[in-house]
């Protein structure tokens, strides 16, 4: 599904200064997967999700998504392709405290191809369901707890029927519970869905989540593959 080739990613600190964090990383995210990526803080997972993603240019090597070059894309392709193809899930919910529930699951669909709102509707209310939600559609994020708002997110991010899911660090603002609730979550999805899920963690606990782990270290593999 995805192929990060011999990729390199250098950040430039000014006064011909430079930090790379990844050091020519070579993977392959497989249809289906429930990948999980782990490492210390500053190990480079963060940027390879990111690059995976098409949201970071690489430095050298290349990314193809089913064998397409995502940085031979213009900007509005690589938007169109992110938009309809993936999913995010981030640390922080980054919900809008003006929106219902229902209608931040919705928003996703304002950015991609026009449905009738009737069926944008019906669907928001299933995934809402699927997050065991049902029964906060008119709430507002600010009535709810840290663990229903990363549900409302992953219904979100769920809307465009993505193939791919891209979580960074999902759970790590979570109490253990609340925690160990998300994780199941995002496992009934993976099996009931087929969805494929690249996820960052720093928790090695979270691994036996994932149907594979590979673990970053000075910005390259240091274990999997």
């Amino acid at each position: 599904m995805i192929t990060i080739n011999e990729v390199t990613k250098t950040y430039p600190l000014g006064k011909g200064n430079s930090v790379t964090a990844l050091h020519g990383v070579s993977l392959k995210i497989k249809k289906g997967e429930f990948m999980t990526i782990i490492g210390r803080s500053g190990s480079g997972k963060t940027t390879l999700l990111n690059l995976a993603a098409g949201l970071t240019r690489p430095t050298s090597g290349k990314i193809l998504l089913d064998g397409t070059d995502l940085w031979k894309l213009t900007d509005q392709q690589q938007s169109h392709m992110r938009s309809q193809k993936f999913g995010f899930v981030f640390q922080f919910p980054s919900l809008l405290p003006a929106l219902t529930v229902q209608d931040n699951v919705i928003l996703p669909t304002v950015f991609g191809k026009k449905q009738e709102p009737a069926q944008m509707h019906e669907r928001a209310i299933q995934l809402l369901k699927k997050v065991g939600l049902e029964d906060k559609l008119e709430a507002y994020p600010r009535q709810l707890s840290a663990g229903q708002q990363q549900r409302v997110v992953i219904a979100r991010a769920l809307m465009n029927q993505p193939q791919l899911l891209l979580a960074d660090e999902p759970t790590s603002n979570l109490d253990e519970k609340t925690e160990l609730e998300i994780m199941e979550l995002f496992r009934d999805l993976h099996t009931s869905m087929g969805i494929t899920i690249m996820m960052v963690t720093h928790t090695r606990q979270l691994v036996s989540y994932g149907t594979r782990a590979i673990e970053m270290a000075n910005g390259e593999i240091a274990n999997g593959h």
